[in-house]
């Protein structure tokens, strides 16, 4: 890496949002490091020109061999990581098992917790170093059957409003990107969880599940959902603007969304989106 490369570290690019960023940086002349969580998307990461690593929030035990590796590559310097892989547990809280909640969280908080913490010094130690966190419009709105993801996002805004204010006066800045439907695998991947871990035929919620699962499954578009190209512009932003803005809103849902919860009662708000997920 020359003097004028910036490096980065970004989690969760196998698919989706995390690979057309790793891609884009990439091409833009960053010194970018992949992850992902299987030997085989490593594998395709290599074959796209790019430094990867394996890391699996949810696997302790692979957080600090990765930072080693990505450090390695990067010559112990490290100007920007982008917290981003993450997975939606579908369900009812009533359905939803405590190990499921559980590792939930482990994978969209305490795994990026345990990142971010090892990260830290090093770019304290370097007086300058943008975090970015990929949140969602479910970390501001709540959704009725998407519980324990929007929990764990929830959590994810106070854990980065509170992380944006302790660091400032190191010079690094904490940033975070809320997406609305973005195109990717999240859907499948979600499907899949929701049918290894709740009993859906046998739920108070049956009726509602069908819904859901009309949804999942359905191969059209959401509406004005987006490439992950739109998140990629905002990261961009994020990392080369001078002076970035602590949130980026992607996709009018989210906007939207932000505009309905300051001017909705709660009431309203809440039956509008019960009424939502009906449809």
């Amino acid at each position: 890496m020359t003097q004028t490369q910036r490096s980065i570290l970004i989690t969760g690019t196998s698919t989706g949002i995390g690979r057309d960023a790793a891609r884009t940086l990439h091409r833009r002349g960053w010194t970018v490091v992949a992850t992902a969580r299987n030997e085989h998307d490593i594998a395709n990461l290599q074959a796209d020109g790019l430094n990867a690593v394996l890391l699996d929030y949810a696997r302790s035990e692979t957080i600090k061999p990765a930072l080693n590796a990505t450090l390695s590559y990067t010559n112990g310097r490290l100007d920007a990581l982008f917290n981003n892989g993450a997975y939606g547990q579908t369900g009812a809280l009533e359905d939803i098992a405590i190990e499921h909640l559980r590792a939930q969280f482990e994978a969209n908080l305490f795994g990026w917790h345990e990142l971010t913490r090892q990260i830290i010094p090093i770019m304290r130690a370097q007086r300058a170093g943008r975090i970015i966190q990929c949140s969602s419009v479910l970390g501001f709105v709540a959704a009725p059957y998407r519980g324990p993801y929007t929990a764990s996002k929830f959590a994810l805004e106070g854990y980065t409003d509170t992380l944006r204010i302790e660091l400032a006066r190191f010079g690094i800045k904490v940033i975070s990107i809320q997406p609305g439907p973005i195109t990717s695998q999240f859907r499948a991947n979600g499907l899949a969880v929701f049918r290894r871990t709740v009993d859906a035929e046998n739920s108070a919620y049956a009726d509602d599940y069908r819904h859901q699962l009309k949804r999942l499954t359905s191969r059209e578009k959401a509406q004005f959902e987006l490439g992950p190209q739109a998140v990629t512009k905002a990261l961009v932003s994020a990392l080369e603007t001078s002076n970035p803005r602590p949130v980026y809103r992607i996709t009018i849902p989210t906007r939207l969304m932000a505009l309905v919860r300051r001017v909705l009662p709660t009431r309203m708000l809440h039956a509008m989106l019960a009424t939502g997920t009906r449809r």
